[in-house]
């Protein structure tokens, strides 16, 4: 049977998939500049005769055409970037990129996907139907990777009938995975907010108008967002995580800067917040003397699994895991620019679990030591694989 070929091949590859993963975990690349990963995966991909066409600078889409009868066409997602955080695991595959790591695990989701990939490309007699493998920039820095791939046209020709994605996770045992069809992930907006006043010496207030009292006011009132005007129903998150006053114990600075994110799952509801919190900062300052510049950066889009894809896939992970490796997910308010994807093709976003407590795996990801158990690759290789042959129809 397809599965059992799967499983053996995911499992033939593991070492291999091992060492790709260390490779580009070892070699990490920020956002919009994965040169040197994307001539790995080009490589590979080469290696194997897989034809492919670069998208976005850096992206790669790559083509497996089955050589059975099938119109069908499913798309299958990784990311490639890293972010800008000194890695503090003491392994071999350490980055050697000094303040650059692979922290979201998008070392896994790139070399998960070149396994797949080999898999697919070695059962091409055994399926009909087209896979479309995108690798795929710049996911963790604005305007998202997925949003210019999308306009270059990453989903037509041929256009797929859905799009599969996977993204590790560190709360779930390497050998699980996660589900949730519907709403997953949140919108996500950067927020930068300049509240200005007259500065001075700190003995003076009266003579003054203090931008970091006009602040502390602001942050405190933005949360009536969230906890007033938001229906309580409807999750969401307003949070300020910098500011920067630039003054000292007995001086008043001229202004304050201040940074944040607000997430939430409603369109609707997003472009509503953003007028209240400008209104309500820009209230209060004015009410104090002072002004407030309030510019919002629009992120990525909320993240929907559609039922149907999902469901399928998830049918898929029962059949290929087990149903007891299978596990509901919650709603996650992070966010990721797979809803590109989501807004405008049928889509699953899935969990691919990495976790180790028996080896001290436990690490979020985004923390100077997020590491998976490997055992997970090879997981994500076959999965996918098979997740994919099913939804072509085989």
């Amino acid at each position: 049977m397809l599965k059992e070929k799967i499983q053996a091949l995911a499992k033939d590859i593991h070492q291999e998939t091992i060492a790709n993963r260390r490779h580009i975990h070892a070699n990490p690349e920020l956002s919009f500049k994965e040169y040197q990963t994307s001539d790995f995966i080009a490589s590979k991909l080469t290696e194997w005769g897989i034809p492919f066409e670069k998208k976005a600078e850096t992206g790669i889409v790559g083509l497996i055409r089955g050589e059975k009868t099938s119109d069908k066409v499913i798309a299958l997602r990784a990311d490639m970037d890293a972010l800008p955080i000194i890695e503090a695991n003491n392994v071999e595959y350490k980055s050697m990129n000094e303040g650059v790591m692979h922290a979201c695990g998008h070392d896994v989701h790139s070399a998960s996907l070149l396994g797949t990939a080999k898999i697919l490309s070695s059962l091409k007699s055994e399926f009909g139907g087209t896979v479309k493998l995108i690798f795929q920039p710049g996911e963790e820095l604005l305007p998202g990777g997925a949003s210019i791939m999308i306009k270059e046209g990453v989903l037509e020709n041929p256009k797929p009938n859905g799009i599969i994605g996977q993204h590790v996770m560190p709360l779930i045992d390497a050998g699980k995975v996660g589900f949730r069809s519907g709403q997953y992930m949140a919108s996500t907006d950067e927020l930068y907010i300049t509240v200005k006043g007259k500065g001075g010496h700190g003995a003076q207030p009266h003579m003054n108008i203090d931008p970091v009292l006009i602040s502390a006011h602001i942050i405190v009132a933005l949360q009536q967002v969230v906890s007033r005007i938001a229906d309580p129903r409807l999750p969401s998150v307003l949070s300020i995580g910098k500011i920067n006053a630039n003054g000292a114990t007995n001086v008043i600075p001229n202004e304050v800067k201040m940074e944040g994110t607000f997430r939430t799952l409603d369109e609707k509801w997003r472009k509503e917040a953003h007028l209240r919190m400008k209104k309500i900062a820009e209230g209060i300052a004015e009410s104090m003397g002072g002004s407030c510049d309030f510019v919002i950066a629009n992120g990525y889009p909320f993240l929907v699994n559609e039922e149907k894809i999902t469901e399928a896939a998830r049918k898929s992970a029962e059949e290929y895991l087990g149903k007891e490796n299978v596990e509901d997910l919650d709603i996650w308010m992070a966010a990721e620019d797979f809803a590109y994807y989501s807004q405008v093709t049928n889509a699953c976003f899935y969990r691919l679990g990495t976790r180790n407590e028996a080896r001290g795996i436990t690490s979020s990801v985004h923390t100077p030591t997020f590491d998976i158990d490997e055992k997970a690759l090879e997981t994500s290789t076959g999965l996918m694989a098979y997740i994919a042959v099913k939804e072509l129809g085989n």
